[in-house]
């Protein structure tokens, strides 16, 4: 491994490979936390909507991806999956390890996004659709060249759209299953409960909000009350009441087995996409 030369920190510029709706949640995020001044971003995008869209908040928006590379020292891949091959290599003449490079694309591991960059000063980040509202649940996995400086400074940049943690690329695949698929499954369980309100005679309108509202904080005390959510559902469910009533129901129907199943699932088919 060559020597590193350390990030910046106070001065770094940020560029962003692909202007789309991810990339601008992390450079709104990065922006409103007062991490990085706007004029310290670059993306690139010829599109007029994507490009109002990154200068309404002082974003520099250039018109090549290259210019992106050139001017700053973080870059980030925030393409799709199936493109960032070829973005990676058609750059690669520009990416030196003096530059610390990052990919949110899903399912690409870091074997191949250094083999295509042409060294190991990779960063790969698995956030989730909440980043656009600033509670994503993100994890990094750092590249053989990455130092722990690099860590450190991307897990303050994603933790200005959520909640950061490491883990080792190889877990990876269920994390996909449970935080990066797992929005989806809760969006299922709000629209359910929604339906279970009309069904028991609410206004759709209020129904939904209240189940909306409902999981909000019920997850808000599982993150922040300091008690196992078993605890938490034992404080509601008192004897012989509405609540113990309920869960029994969701206990005859195979609830916990249905999600655990669904976490399993999308893993393994996580993990059939990054090998294919």
């Amino acid at each position: 491994m060559a020597n590193v030369s350390p990030i910046p920190t106070e001065s770094y510029n940020l560029g962003f490979i692909g202007a789309g709706k991810m990339a601008e949640s992390i450079a709104r995020g990065v922006v409103k936390s007062g991490v990085l001044p706007a004029s310290r971003i670059r993306t690139a995008h010829r599109g007029t909507a994507r490009r109002t869209a990154f200068e309404s908040f002082g974003v520099k928006v250039l018109d090549e991806n290259s210019q992106v590379v050139q001017e700053s020292d973080v870059v980030v891949f925030s393409v799709k999956p199936q493109v960032v091959k070829d973005v990676v290599l058609q750059l690669r003449p520009l990416l030196s390890e003096k530059k610390l490079l990052v990919s949110v694309a899903a399912g690409v591991k870091l074997k191949d996004l250094q083999e295509w960059a042409g060294h190991s000063r990779f960063i790969r980040v698995m956030p989730n659709t909440p980043a656009a509202v600033g509670v994503a649940a993100s994890v990094i996995g750092l590249g053989a060249a990455a130092t722990k400086d690099d860590g450190e400074l991307i897990s303050k940049l994603f933790g200005a759209i959520g909640k950061v943690w490491t883990a080792d690329e190889k877990l990876f695949d269920a994390i996909t299953g449970l935080s990066g698929s797992g929005p989806a499954y809760i969006y299922l369980a709000i629209e359910a409960l929604a339906d279970g309100g009309v069904a028991a005679g609410l206004p759709r309108e209020l129904a939904l909000g209240l189940a909306s509202q409902t999981v909000l904080g019920a997850a808000s005390m599982a993150v922040t009350g300091g008690k196992h959510p078993g605890q938490l559902k034992d404080d509601v469910a008192s004897p012989g009441g509405t609540t113990i009533a309920g869960i029994h129901e969701l206990e005859k129907a195979g609830f916990r087995g249905i999600l655990m199943n669904a976490v399993v699932a999308a893993a393994k088919r996580s993990r059939e996409l990054s090998q294919s």
